[in-house]
């Protein structure tokens, strides 16, 4: 099941207030028991479908932020390392913690079919394991977006030198993952991007005609005919065929999908430290 909760005391503790500045800056990290719960990172597809080391780079990046923790992948296809495998336990006491592990799905917004498969599994658990949050909406996405632009030559990387967007690119089309919530969602990532460049910036669903033509009409009418593809997607989620049709359809230039951007694996750990957080609160309120 997913209603355990831990005892009382055991609200994780973030450490240093500030953070230096540069463009990936340290995360918070969080401070936690020894014997905390797992991070389980749940990744879409099969282990054989995923880019080569993206899990890992993302697994790493939330390491740093959560000293200690014990950090696992699943899958959520394939014949091996799926997400019902690492959520198997030994039986016996969990330590301070009944809830023995939390499942981060590496997912920047609402899947239908995605989320249902980390439910399922969630509930065939050996122990008592707890779902956290979707990665977005959070600002870390809006500079991971920013960066991947900048990446692929479409975007300058700092804002502090004038113009943050290149000659020819007068709006920005953020490609979210299939439906409604997934759009609304990124809707948040697109205005802090738009915030951030200084030009229209909209999104839209893939695999929905109806919404990128919206989309679509919505930047030309704020004067952006030549938009840049901003995929808002980690990338194993998502078909990357899906995104090569609308660069295609549209003529126009795309950013990579954000991929182990550092900013993924904090929002790994921060929606990690919020699970953790929200069940310790409720069992002192209980």
């Amino acid at each position: 099941g997913t209603e355990a909760l831990p005892q009382r005391g055991a609200l994780p503790r973030r450490t240093g207030r500030s953070r230096p500045a540069g463009r990936h800056r340290s995360p918070h990290r969080l401070t936690v028991p020894s014997d905390a719960p797992s991070l389980i990172l749940a990744i879409p597809g099969p282990a054989s479908a995923a880019p080569g080391g993206l899990a890992d780079e993302i697994a790493a990046s939330a390491r740093l932020s959560c000293p200690g923790v014990d950090v696992r992948i699943g899958y959520l296809a394939g014949d091996v390392h799926r997400l019902e495998d690492s959520l198997q336990f030994p039986a016996g006491s969990g330590g301070e913690f009944e809830l023995r592990a939390v499942v981060v799905p590496a997912l920047v917004g609402p899947h239908p079919v995605h989320d249902e498969a980390v439910a399922a599994a969630a509930e065939r658990a050996t122990a008592p394991v707890m779902v956290a949050a979707h990665l977005g909406p959070h600002p870390l996405l809006a500079e991971a977006l920013h960066a991947r632009l900048a990446d692929a030559g479409l975007a300058r990387s700092s804002r502090a030198r004038g113009m943050s967007i290149v000659t020819g690119i007068s709006g920005v089309l953020v490609l979210a993952d299939r439906g409604e919530e997934a759009v609304k969602a990124a809707g948040v990532s697109a205005v802090l991007l738009a915030a951030r460049l200084a030009i229209p910036v909209t999104p839209a669903s893939l695999g929905d005609q109806e919404s990128l033509q919206f989309a679509l009409a919505r930047l030309r009418e704020a004067g952006a005919a030549r938009p840049a593809i901003s995929p808002c997607v980690i990338g194993p989620e998502t078909r990357a065929e899906e995104i090569e049709a609308v660069r295609a359809m549209l003529g126009a230039p795309s950013a990579p999908p954000l991929g182990a951007h550092p900013a993924i694996g904090q929002l790994v750990s921060i929606r990690y430290g919020a699970a953790l957080t929200r069940v310790a609160m409720a069992s002192s309120a209980g």
